[in-house]
């Protein structure tokens, strides 16, 4: 009887869990994008393994964390552009 061999963490699933991570902490924007390029990555590259490579839950972990990130970016710009623009309008009606 053989002893099964533990499966190996993809490197790309590890990075795109700590880039999310960085995303949020210390590279705001550029560690939100490497978290969601290198999570698609790791992602194919682990349906490619053929049960070789183990991590899609740091992947999928990376690109939630990766578009979380880019989706509140989103928001705060869209907030800051109508709030100023508000702003602009209302001192147009009042001039």
């Amino acid at each position: 009887m053989s002893i099964p061999t533990p499966r190996q963490t993809s490197s790309l699933a590890v990075v795109s869990l700590v880039a999310g991570i960085l995303g949020w902490t210390l590279l705001p924007f550029l560690g939100s994008l490497a978290a969601i390029i290198f999570g698609h990555m790791a992602r194919g590259e682990i349906r490619r393994s053929n049960g070789q490579l183990d991590g899609d839950g740091l992947a999928v972990t990376g690109l939630v964390l990766g578009w979380l990130s880019v989706a509140m970016w989103v928001v705060g710009i869209l907030a800051f552009v109508l709030f100023f623009g508000g702003l602009a309008w209302l001192a147009a009606l009042n001039s």
